[in-house]
């Protein structure tokens, strides 16, 4: 697996920062501009933006009014940031795999109608590109393909925070105005989101009850209307995630699992399958067999942890790591094997 060089790393870690530390306006994304309008005499400020074949314009205020004006300015400094970032990105690019538009556009709207504030977590394939930087090697494009987004979050926080995105489906169809809820034998609230061309948005939750609870949606206040299917293993994944960004427009921070977490669960519910779902079977081994041989040159010990900790989990999961790895290539295996011996040895 070829590595990446460091300026190029440390260029990643960068903008991960600078898109931490930015904060757009709901209303005045960075995608336009401000601009004076005279009228009768006085000037007013409207947001202008250029899209779908066409301009729009959003009355903001007039110029005299300080406060307006005041924010318009700080809106300018952001701008600038935001093409700083944009620059950034357009290096990485080269070199690292960015999103298709659609789901880069999907996933810069649930930031900023505060998914990750809200501390949910971005899951699946589309996580498993914010990889590729953060570990510093090149991930084949092959193993990224995907129709489809899936974002996570557990009950008890969703419950907690006392706060909520915008209704989901609104947030959506600023992307794409086809997205429709797909209808569940819950209610009216839904769990996934469809595109009228099949591209797919679906919200996760863990399930650590029965399963009994299996194919039953759980209420989430924090989503904006929208319920999640539990799913198991899950709380494994999405315990203590890290900050990545994706590499659209001008980066994207998200969270996203524990690459070492990634791939333990990969392996596991590569096993998990139904019989005839072969292709995702065989994508399941392949992300966790990239991630195991990058982690295993340089975080070898997380690697160990995290194996550790899903086989002393119960012995399901055990059984499950056990039959997954049988599936795996030789080195693979002893890369993990010597990555468990890493963590025991220090523990």
């Amino acid at each position: 697996m070829e590595t990446i060089n460091l300026a190029l790393q440390t260029m990643f870690a960068e903008l991960i920062e600078r898109c931490l530390d930015a904060g757009f306006d709901q209303d005045f994304d960075e995608q336009g501009q401000f601009v004076k309008v005279t009228s009768r005499g006085r000037q007013y400020w409207y947001f202008q933006k250029y899209g779908g074949g066409g301009r729009t314009r959003k009355y903001v205020g007039p110029v005299a009014e300080r406060e307006i004006t005041d924010r318009v300015e700080k809106f300018q400094q952001l701008k600038n940031a935001y093409r700083e970032r944009r620059q950034i990105v357009r290096s990485l690019i080269s070199v690292l795999p960015r999103p298709d538009d659609l789901t880069g556009d999907i996933v810069q709207a649930l930031w900023k109608a505060g998914f990750f504030r809200l501390r949910g977590v971005l899951i699946g394939t589309t996580a498993f590109q914010a990889y590729s930087g953060l570990l510093g090697v090149k991930l084949p494009s092959t193993s990224l393909i995907t129709q489809d987004a899936d974002f996570a979050q557990f009950k008890a926080i969703s419950d907690a925070v006392d706060d909520s995105m915008p209704p989901i489906l609104d947030v959506l169809q600023t992307v794409d105005k086809s997205f429709a809820p797909v209808p569940n034998l819950d209610g009216p609230a839904s769990t996934i989101f469809v595109t009228s061309g099949g591209y797919r948005v679906e919200f996760l939750t863990p399930n650590r009850s029965s399963d009994n609870y299996q194919g039953k949606t759980v209420p989430m206040p924090a989503l904006g209307g929208a319920r999640a299917q539990p799913i198991r293993f899950l709380d494994f994944l999405i315990k203590d995630p890290v900050w990545s960004v994706i590499l659209h427009r001008g980066g994207i921070p998200v969270r996203v699992p524990d690459p070492s977490r990634f791939a333990i669960h990969k392996l596991i519910i590569s096993t998990r399958r139904a019989d005839h779902a072969f292709a995702k079977t065989d994508k399941d081994i392949h992300q966790a067999r990239l991630l195991i041989e990058a982690l295993s040159k340089h975080r070898a010990y997380d690697l160990g942890e995290a194996l550790v900790i899903a086989e002393e989990t119960g012995p399901k999961w055990a059984k499950s790591i056990t039959q997954a790895m049988t599936g795996l290539d030789e080195d693979t295996r002893t890369r993990l094997e010597a990555a468990r011996s890493a963590f025991r040895n220090e523990n």
